[in-house]
């Protein structure tokens, strides 16, 4: 069995850093507890709101994965990796079409 490759992406929405709870450092930090021995290939971070499109390293996070550099996404929460449709839409179109193998959490 093949082991995963993961991008670890955390993302803080500049405008709401008072209401989350968790900072970039914190997120990565955490997720790394959480999820021991997983095999990272990049660490992303951005702060940047989600709730509209055009986030860049969102879109390198897309690219790496349908390039083949990883199979999958580890971040804090759903809503780190999209708040609108046109993001969430990517999402799931590269699962259905095989390039995003896991999500974790």
């Amino acid at each position: 069995m093949t082991t995963l490759r993961y991008i670890l992406y955390t993302r803080k929405s500049s405008e709401d850093a008072e209401r989350q709870s968790l900072s970039i450092p914190a997120q990565a930090r955490k997720l790394k507890e959480m999820f021991p021995g997983i095999k990272i290939v990049a660490t992303l971070e951005e702060s940047r709101s989600a709730f509209e499109p055009g986030r860049p390293i969102f879109a390198t996070v897309i690219d790496m994965i349908k390039n083949g550099d990883a199979d999958g996404i580890l971040s804090w929460h759903p809503d780190r990796l999209s708040r609108n449709e046109m993001d969430a839409a990517k999402i799931t179109s590269a699962i259905r079409r095989g390039f995003i193998h896991a999500l974790k959490f």
